[in-house]
This record gives C-alpha cells, sequence and structure tokens, in this order.
C-alpha cells in the first residue's frame, strides 16, 4: 500500500512524456500529479521526508511554467503584491520560534557563530559578484546573482541541519543573527558590489528589508514572550505556513519572469549551481581550516551554501524588477532545497564518519 503513491508518479510521468510527444498541451497536469505522488511517497518514507518541500517546490515551478497566466494577475491586479506580505508571515512565523535567551548561544559560542557569520559575509557575496561579472547576463540578471549572495540564510538552512544531524542551535543562532544584520549589510554589499549593474539607493533599501524582517521578528518575539501557549499552537503550523509560502512565492517569482528565463534559463541555472555548489564546499572547508568539529562545520556549510531566496525576491519586487533582478533568486530558491536535501542525506548517512573524524 505505501508503494502505491510511487507507482502512480510512474504512470503520470510516462503520460506527461506521451502527451508531451502527441503536443496535447495537457503533459504538465500529469508532471505535477506525478510530483505530487512523490511528495506522499516521500512523506510515508521517514528516510525520504526531507525532499517533501523540494518536490512540491518543483511542482510549483511546472505551474508556473505551463500555467503562467493564472499567476501573474487576475483584471488589474499583479500578484506579486503578495510577495513582501508572504515574507513577512513568514518573518513573523521565524520571530514566534525565537526566544530572547536563545541568543545565549553568542555567549556559549561565539567562535562557531563568529566563524558562520564571517562565512556568509565574505563567501557569498565575493562568489556572487565574481560569477556576476563573468556571466555576460543583462545587467539587471547578473545584479540577481550578487543580491542572492549578499541575503542571508533561511529557514530551510535550520530543516537541512536538522534533517542532516547537524548542530541545529548552532544553525538558528546564525540564521538569527545574520538575518537581523541583513537590513544594514545587504544594501551595502548591492551598492559596492552591484552597483556597476545596477543603481541602488541603500537608504531606502535599508529600511524596505527593516519592514520585511526586523518589524515581523520583532512582533513575533514579543507574541511569544507575552502570548507563550497560543505561541506554541501557532508553532505547530510554521512548517507548513513557510513551505507554502516559499512555493507560492517561487511560484509568482517564475510566472512572471518566464519569458526572460525561457531566454537565459540554462545559463543563469549554471551560474546559480556553480554558486550554491560554491557555498556549500567554502563554507564547509572555511570552517575545519578555522578548527571548527564535522557537525559544526556541516551546519555552516548548509548556512551558507543556503540563502533567503524569499528575501532576495522581496527587495527585487520592491525595487519594481521582479522579472529581472528577481529571477537568480527565484532559481537559486528551488535549487538550493534539492541540493541542500541530498547534502543533508549524505550528511545523516555519514554520522559515525563525522564522530571518527574528530
Amino acid at each position: 500500500m505505501r508503494n502505491i503513491p510511487l507507482f502512480g508518479s510512474v504512470l503520470f510521468f510516462l503520460g506527461g512524456i506521451v502527451l508531451g510527444y502527441a503536443n496535447q498541451g495537457m503533459e504538465g497536469i500529469a508532471w505535477i500529479l506525478g510530483l505530487v505522488c512523490v511528495s506522499i511517497h516521500f512523506q510515508s518514507r521517514e528516510s525520504l521526508k526531507g525532499f517533501v518541500m523540494s518536490t512540491l517546490v518543483l511542482a510549483g515551478l511546472i505551474i508556473a511554467f505551463f500555467y503562467p497566466s493564472y499567476l501573474v494577475s487576475y483584471r488589474d491586479f499583479s500578484f506579486t503584491s503578495f510577495i513582501i506580505p508572504l515574507i513577512q508571515l513568514i518573518m513573523l512565523g521565524m520571530g514566534t520560534t525565537m526566544k530572547w535567551n536563545d541568543f545565549e548561544s553568542l555567549l556559549k559560542a561565539p567562535k562557531a557563530v563568529g566563524v558562520g557569520i564571517a562565512a556568509q559575509l565574505i563567501i557569498m557575496p565575493i562568489v556572487g559578484w565574481s560569477l556576476a561579472a563573468l556571466s555576460g547576463l543583462p545587467p539587471e540578471i547578473a545584479a540577481g546573482i550578487i543580491l542572492i549572495g549578499a541575503s542571508p540564510s533561511g529557514v530551510a538552512s535550520n530543516v537541512m541541519a536538522y534533517l542532516a544531524k547537524a548542530n541545529v542551535p548552532l544553525s538558528i543562532t546564525i540564521t538569527s543573527v545574520a538575518t537581523l544584520i541583513a537590513p544594514f549589510i545587504t544594501p551595502i554589499y548591492m551598492k559596492y558590489l552591484g552597483g556597476a549593474y545596477i543603481e541602488i539607493a541603500v537608504l531606502p533599501m535599508m529600511w524596505s528589508i527593516v519592514k520585511m524582517i526586523l518589524l515581523p521578528i520583532g512582533l513575533g518575539l514579543l507574541f511569544n514572550h507575552y502570548f507563550a501557549e497560543q505561541s506554541k499552537q501557532f508553532n505547530r503550523l510554521l512548517p507548513k505556513i513557510s513551505i507554502v509560502g516559499i512555493v507560492l512565492i517561487i511560484m509568482i517569482i517564475t510566472a512572471a519572469g518566464r519569458d526572460n528565463l525561457l531566454a537565459i534559463g540554462q545559463k543563469l541555472f549554471q551560474l546559480v549551481l556553480i554558486h550554491n555548489l560554491s557555498g556549500y564546499a567554502l563554507g564547509y572547508s572555511f570552517a575545519k581550516i578555522l578548527g571548527m568539529p564535522t557537525k559544526d562545520a556541516q551546519t555552516i556549510a548548509l548556512e551558507v551554501g543556503m540563502q533567503n531566496g524569499g528575501l532576495a525576491s522581496g527587495i527585487a519586487n520592491s525595487l519594481g524588477k521582479i522579472t529581472s533582478l528577481g529571477l537568480a533568486p527565484a532559481v537559486f530558491g528551488p535549487l538550493m532545497n534539492v541540493t541542500g536535501s541530498l547534502l543533508a542525506s549524505y550528511f545523516q548517512k555519514n554520522d559515525s564518519l563525522a564522530k571518527k573524524t574528530d
């Protein structure tokens, strides 16, 4: 019985191939249903649950590519208007999971947190800037690679750290600190690394990120402090809310920038993949060179390689450039969930090896 969704997915994928060759225009629906069946199968297997989100994101991408008109606008209302509220909702949820004493980790393990933050601030922005310079892409699209590199890690890295059996408290602390300093660091990086590609007004961008991040997280912290019981109930829904929010953001951006993605999608995908994998490799190496234990190094690798694509998309949307500046974050988001799931699975399966190497 547990394998029925898997058999169903095979039938839907085969049907999608047949319909594609027959030019029936229904192959998208078949592939979407196939991915939904795969996600149901993954959910029933403890060892595969980490791939559920990646599968749903891929299903969302197919919807956006095959049926973009349903995700772009309704009459005179543009669905990109939902992006920033969705980010704020995710950040509010993140705030409700945080407590003031969570930041005691800064005092308990200042080296680990410091190494993680330094790796984020150094590796991804510089790699992003280098790839943008070599890309040959239109300026605003190339600037999106820098933008994703200059963004902090997001809640997805915390999930992957948990699946990898890495240092989850360290992951949450690095994400929290990186997110809180993002309103001040990201605009500066964009000004000095991305200024050659796109005009950046630092202070307005800072205020835009403050509204997207600091205010919702602050409200979440206060809610958790004064309404702890209600916050616990909300937190049970938080993972589902975050997944739905992230998938919707990716779908809306992909639909809005579909034509540009079809024109330069393969090249952008390759560049973003290099960026993502470089983050994992350099983050891990950076941590090990500085003497961090293997589990901490694994955590830092995930924190560095997995950026907050939703925030980067929100910034692009606030600048009115979601179909150009927002393309790299739109590609990075789904891709990092797939690669992050694979890497977390590898770390988890090699847990005994990590203990031997320390």
